[in-house]
């Protein structure tokens, strides 16, 4: 493999804007900051790697107000230390150089790295994908609103030839959610549609086994973190006694040792996680929780977290490596108006690498 010397950083900032007002647990998103970080050798500075680092607002782990000044002060330490992966690891950069408080900037550090590597084509893990022979299965996914905004979703998405429906629920009224879930079930089984909802911490330990019996009616694949994240025993109860699956998604955030990581699924047992890199610290991280997931016969799924095309795309890369059935979150692509121009593209319910589309600047 390819040793890098003499490495260079720097950084761009983006403004993300939304085509449409995109409604999340945490309020109403219009715009999302992204940062994109860039890595070359000295010697051949036409050659670059490219990486995204963007926390989530009220989510992400590094969600700092003076997340630019941080950025740029890690940056600048990076160069001043005149870095080279001959002696160092990839496997160890992010970790020696990037401390765990921020896991969006190892995981953009991380891509950058891996790009470079591979020439700076925006190829970190070169596949089946990437070679346009495998797509990967998504889910589509219904943004929270109105009822009849909603409802309106559902109707494309199935209309666009998805076969895995993902709603946001916590929005509107618990009956209103519960119609638009068994709206789907009317037209289609779960052998023709499979129906995931997320709730992003939206129930009370005293009412989520009351709301999960209900939601269980509709015949549904799985809820993703019914109670907000660090209630870990009532966690625990939940997942032993629930009708429906459950999958842990914000409680991953955080949990940056291997061994912590390990204790958190034992403690609670989980019938899935859901990992996203840019809040998890990177695709390493991942590594880790697979490797501890698959040990104890715990599901799993990958999503992206609002990224633009280029952590999307290294995303996809990463997930495609497992060649996966199970329908993953890598829907989120086509949310921007200003999003990087890429060969990333969605048919009938899959994610494409289309190569005869190029890469934007």
């Amino acid at each position: 493999m390819k040793a890098l010397r003499n490495l260079v950083f720097g950084y761009k900032k983006h403004v993300l804007d939304f085509k449409f007002d995109a409604g999340t647990s945490r309020g109403i998103l219009k715009q999302k900051e992204t940062f994109y970080i860039s890595v070359c050798e000295k010697s051949f500075p036409d050659t670059i790697g490219y990486g995204e680092a963007g926390p989530l607002p009220k989510l992400s782990l590094d969600d700092f107000p003076d997340f630019e000044q941080r950025l740029i002060q890690l940056i600048s330490q990076l160069n001043e230390q005149d870095l080279s992966l001959e002696q160092i690891a990839l496997d160890d950069f992010v970790s020696l150089y990037i401390p765990a408080k921020y896991p969006s900037v190892r995981f953009a550090i991380e891509t950058a790295l891996l790009d470079l590597r591979n020439g700076g084509q925006r190829l970190i893990f070169p596949s089946g994908f990437t070679a346009e022979h495998k797509a990967i299965p998504i889910n589509g996914l219904i943004w929270m609103g109105d009822r009849e905004f909603m409802l309106e979703q559902i109707d494309q998405k199935l209309k666009d030839g998805y076969n895995c429906i993902k709603m946001k629920i916590g929005a509107i009224d618990f009956d209103q959610e519960c119609e638009l879930l068994g709206y789907i079930r009317g037209k289609f089984d779960s052998s023709q549609v499979t129906l995931r909802v997320d709730a992003n911490g939206a129930f009370s330990p005293d009412d989520a086994i009351e709301k999960l019996n209900r939601l269980a009616i509709y015949d549904l694949h799985s809820i993703e973190q019914p109670i907000k994240q660090g209630q870990i025993e009532a966690m625990r109860q939940l997942c032993e006694v629930t009708p429906l699956p459950i999958a842990l998604d914000e409680e991953l955030i955080g949990v940056d040792d291997f061994e912590a990581k390990r204790m958190l699924l034992e403690k609670i047992n989980p019938q899935f996680i859901i990992l996203k890199p840019t809040l998890v610290g990177g695709l390493r991280s991942c590594d880790d929780w697979i490797a501890l997931a698959e040990k104890m016969n715990i599901g799993w799924w990958i999503t992206s977290a609002l990224e633009s095309n280029i952590g999307l795309n290294a995303i996809a890369q990463y997930t495609a490596a497992f060649d996966p059935e199970m329908p993953q979150g890598l829907g989120t692509g086509q949310l921007y108006h200003n999003n990087i121009e890429s060969p990333l593209r969605i048919d009938a319910g899959t994610l494409k690498y289309d190569r005869k589309l190029k890469w934007g600047m």
